[in-house]
């Protein structure tokens, strides 16, 4: 018994398959925006510190502590707060946002080889394995992000405040992993074939090309044999008729009896 034949792919266009252009795009966004969220003094805000002006807000991040006021937009940052930075969150944080900055770069440089748009199809394994490393940046993001929403009231620091609230920073981190995990997820999916080839762009070359058509049988007829080129001749002509054929008229002059044997007389010469 024959083995099925396997299944042939076409792609249907030169082009970029969507995946890789929405992982390619979301992954360069979600590093800006994880960036800007580790260098950012603003991971959470202080207001109504003891001992300062009401108009005072202390900006805390994972690196830095600014002082700002709400009545100008002048700052003073590299402020000292040992207790702040003594916790141990900030450590990790710190470690895990460089981390992620450098995985999604390490993504990116090896999904631009696999997804190399200007050959005929690109290199699943090699974009995926991309597409891989960027999700990965992302989780790496959330992680610390989540981790510092979680006990952000309960850090300790060196000033006493009741009114602690969340800084741009979180936002930006949340939404840049966010869009490296979808970013990274969605590349990944390109490795194995699913949903018909449509992640990949492809169709079947059974479902494109128009199905063979058989050759017909052979015929059962009777071999006539061929018709003469050469037109009958009169006498064949005469030879097969299928009417009566009219008599041919008497030859006109004088008619000779050949019935007669008699000797002929001198009268009749």
């Amino acid at each position: 018994m024959p083995l099925p034949s396997t299944q042939e792919w076409i792609r249907m266009s030169q082009r970029t398959p969507g995946i890789l252009i929405f992982g390619m795009v979301l992954a360069p966004c979600g590093w800006v925006l994880d960036l800007t969220a580790t260098v950012a003094p603003n991971w959470r805000t202080l207001h109504a510190v003891d001992g300062r002006p009401t108009d005072q807000i202390i900006q805390q991040g994972i690196f830095d502590i600014c002082l700002a006021t709400s009545t100008s937009t002048d700052q003073n940052c590299d402020e000292e707060d040992q207790i702040y930075f003594d916790n141990e969150l900030i450590g990790i944080a710190q470690g895990l946002m460089v981390a992620s900055l450098v995985v999604t770069l390490i993504g990116l440089a090896v999904a631009i080889p696999g997804v190399r748009c200007w050959k005929e199809s690109p290199n699943w394994v090699v974009a995926g394995l991309g597409g891989i490393l960027i999700f990965i940046s992302g989780v790496l993001t959330i992680i610390p992000i989540s981790w510092y929403t979680h006990i952000l009231t309960e850090l300790a620091t060196a000033v006493t405040t009741t009114d602690v609230r969340v800084g741009y920073c979180i936002v930006l981190g949340y939404i840049g992993g966010i869009f490296e995990i979808l970013g990274g997820f969605v590349m990944f999916i390109g490795i194995c074939r699913c949903c018909g080839g449509k992640n990949r762009g492809e169709r079947r070359v059974d479902e494109v090309l128009p199905p063979q058509r058989s050759p017909p049988p052979p015929s059962l007829n009777r071999i006539r044999t061929p018709t003469p080129s050469v037109p009958y001749s009169k006498d064949s002509l005469d030879d097969d008729v299928s009417f009566p054929r009219a008599k041919t008229p008497p030859t006109r002059g004088p008619q000779i009896n050949h019935s007669f044997n008699g000797r002929p007389y001198d009268a009749d010469l």
